[in-house]
């Protein structure tokens, strides 16, 4: 069995498509195939169930593929350590950051990171939080910055700070002269919301039911600026995190905080157990908990 051979059988599994999986390989898909016939002989067993044009993992495929991702996560540890060791004058480190963090966290950090380390390659990338663990199983992430707590025997988790969310309104609603609305008060105000399936989603509907309170919204929308600007444009209110809406400073947009409850979530750094932590990463953490210190104390200084 060759390293090799174990990086074509992985590129299939995340294809599931051997003409796909060639492509992306730079090679034939007769070679590809006879590859993996290869790995098959010498596992003693089918490692995909081939049906028409279907392919799909079979148990022992499974096995296999969970097994793979821990060999290359150890070589990338491997190389990491040895980086680390030469003084870290070259490498890589990507990070996955929820895109709120994207926005108003990360600018700061990463331009003093860039600073420290001019040639480490660094890629940053907003994503949503299954994505963000779902990375980080496949060992395409470094680090994650996501929402806690996790529950995931195979990830370790840092916690970062704790935010609140408030209701950002456009200027001239009832509530812009408030200092804070109470949240069943929402039940007859036009919301705007992130879809169901958005974890900050998944966060408000719970604080509502919690007081018997179903938000339903006449919109939804997928980003948090496209939901900024619909408020901006008096089409209803939201609810979004604390110092994100401080650091949009829109004129036409007012935060007004949100009481009984005050909707809160906690936010962190995640990785993989056993994962080896090079001077570059801490450095990337040390960074990012000093901006998040600043943004919080600053949106305290708001309220």
């Amino acid at each position: 069995m060759e390293l090799r051979q174990l990086e074509y059988f992985m590129t299939v599994c995340k294809t599931l498509h051997f003409t796909q999986a060639a492509e992306e390989l730079f090679i034939s898909q007769p070679s590809l195939s006879q590859q993996i016939k290869k790995l098959e002989f010498e596992v003693g067993t089918p490692l995909f169930d081939r049906i028409g044009k279907k392919t799909a993992l079979t148990e022992a495929g499974k096995i296999l593929l969970t097994h793979s991702q821990r060999i290359f996560h150890e070589l990338e540890q491997a190389q990491a350590a040895i980086r680390d060791l030469n003084g870290l004058e070259r490498g890589n480190l990507t990070i996955g950051a929820l895109l709120t963090c994207v926005n108003y966290l990360l600018p700061p950090a990463i331009v003093k990171f860039k600073q420290l380390y001019p040639n480490i390659e660094l890629s940053v990338l907003g994503l949503k939080a299954s994505d963000i663990h779902k990375k980080l199983h496949e060992n395409d992430l470094d680090l994650g910055i996501a929402f806690l707590p996790i529950i995931d025997e195979d990830l370790e988790s840092i916690p970062l700070f704790t935010e609140e969310l408030s209701l950002a309104v456009p200027l001239g609603h009832p509530f812009a002269k408030r200092k804070e609305v109470e949240m069943k008060e929402l039940k007859d105000t036009q919301t705007i919301l992130l879809p169901e399936s958005y974890f900050l989603r998944k966060l408000i509907d719970t604080y509502c039911l919690d007081i018997g309170l179903t938000l339903k919204p006449t919109l939804e929308m997928t980003t948090m600026e496209s939901l900024t600007h619909m408020v901006a444009e008096g089409i209803g209110v939201t609810i979004l995190p604390s110092p994100y809406l401080d650091s949009l400073k829109n004129n036409q947009i007012i935060k007004v905080n949100l009481v009984n409850p005050t909707p809160q979530r906690e936010i962190g750094f995640i990785y993989r157990k056993e994962k080896f932590m090079c001077q570059a990463t801490k450095s990337f953490i040390s960074q990012v908990t000093d901006a998040c210190n600043s943004v919080v104390e600053t949106s305290k200084a708001l309220q």
